[in-house]
């Protein structure tokens, strides 16, 4: 590589990680307890567990466990309910005052005996701030946005990065430690080390979580297409007078698509739904199949199926990209890994921070010949005056 190609790497390096450090160091930190955010919920207190009970107790009727919510929060309307894929025996519940409400109410529900269980609220809660620290900034859409801009800077990071590893290495072994050099030259080298060993899971990570941002966006495309497009029949319908039995609405969801679970329901007024419809998602029963949904759009008045369809492409890659970013479906073992590769990336980030403070430290120009240092990812004084070769 010539030393001009050297030096338009370097600084694409130096300042797509400078712009974006801070705020991946906020992300990997935030992220770290979001690995094992229900062994963290149910140390604090905040994660809600069914009772014990023997494995063939049957289960409540939706219609039971629907009624038992709405009875807890009188006057709310019904919004969404979901089961977590580990915890079958629970159904969470939210109601507000429409199908919109930022502003609504949590509840747990006993699959088994419709029992409402005290369901601490997961806002202000401290999973709730490292959340919103990881998913937004407290910013809505924009912060969202603004952190896959984020995101999109660390791919170019690691990519110049990764150019730049070559001739840095040229007169080194991989995995050299420059131990009786300057604490500037050994963070260098394990910067470099880690950032190697590192690559291939943060660039899944921050490519997932790039595409995480875009989900809203996604979601209402999908909104305004298809399923305008799915619920296209009834835009001119009367307002529902009666809204039909949601169990018997679930029972045909499971009877159309037997080999999958309901997964969530969105009850109609909310957006993944009409003013019409039950929305009935249903998801597999595999580690990656469990995160991928199937919506049945059913007449919440006469429990008639209207429609169903895969989803598109794009939302398929977004479901599938949340569990990659998380780590959370292989279990323990990939939990531990996650947490692990978090921590090492941590401190490739900070380690980055320092050799960037430290930049103004001269380097001899005979040390940076014997040593390599000339492509250093912070910028040396060396690469600055172009005589990195």
């Amino acid at each position: 590589m010539t030393p001009v190609a050297v030096r338009r790497w370097a600084w694409i390096h130096k300042w797509s990680s400078l712009v974006c450090t801070v705020f991946m160091l906020l992300l990997c930190i935030t992220g770290l307890p979001l690995i094992y955010h229900h062994e963290i919920g149910h140390l604090l207190g905040t994660e809600v567990e069914a009772k014990p009970m023997p494995a063939n107790t049957p289960k409540a009727s939706m219609d039971a466990i629907v009624a038992a919510g709405m009875a807890a929060y009188p006057g709310k309307k019904m919004m969404y309910a979901f089961q977590e894929a580990d915890e079958p025996n629970l159904w969470h519940l939210t109601l507000g005052d429409h199908g919109t409400d930022e502003n609504y109410k949590a509840t747990a529900v006993d699959a088994r005996t419709a029992e409402v269980l005290p369901t601490p609220q997961f806002e202000g809660s401290f999973m709730s701030v490292m959340f919103h620290l990881h998913v937004d900034l407290y910013a809505g859409l924009w912060g969202k946005l603004f952190l896959g801009l984020m995101g999109f800077l660390l791919l170019v990071a690691i990519v110049s990065g990764v150019v730049l590893y070559a001739p840095f290495m040229r007169k080194l072994e991989f995995g050299t430690v420059r131990r009786t050099r300057t604490n500037r030259t050994k963070w260098l080298d394990l910067h470099n080390l880690l950032g190697i060993v590192t690559l291939t899971w943060l660039f899944v990570v921050g490519g997932t979580g790039m595409i995480n941002t875009w989900a809203d966006l996604m979601l209402k495309y999908w909104q305004s297409t298809e399923m305008a497009d799915m619920v296209a029949p009834y835009k001119n319908a009367a307002p529902i007078r009666e809204f039909g039995s949601l169990a018997a609405s679930v029972e045909r969801a499971q009877a159309l698509e037997p080999g999958m679970k309901v997964g969530f329901i969105a009850f109609p007024g909310t957006p993944y739904t009409s003013e019409h419809h039950y929305g009935v998602f249903m998801h597999g029963d595999e580690p990656l199949t469990s995160r991928l949904y199937k919506p049945v759009l059913i007449d919440a008045q006469t429990t008639e199926i209207t429609d169903s369809r895969d989803l598109p492409w794009y939302l398929t890659a977004l479901l599938v990209s949340q569990p990659l970013h998380f780590g959370d479906y292989g279990g323990p073992v990939l939990q531990f890994l996650w947490a692990v590769l978090d921590v090492l990336t941590i401190i490739v980030l900070g380690s980055g921070l320092y050799l960037w403070v430290k930049r103004g430290v001269p380097v001899p120009v005979r040390a940076t010949e014997e040593d390599g240092s000339a492509a250093e990812v912070a910028g040396v004084p060396a690469l600055a005056r172009g005589e990195a070769r």
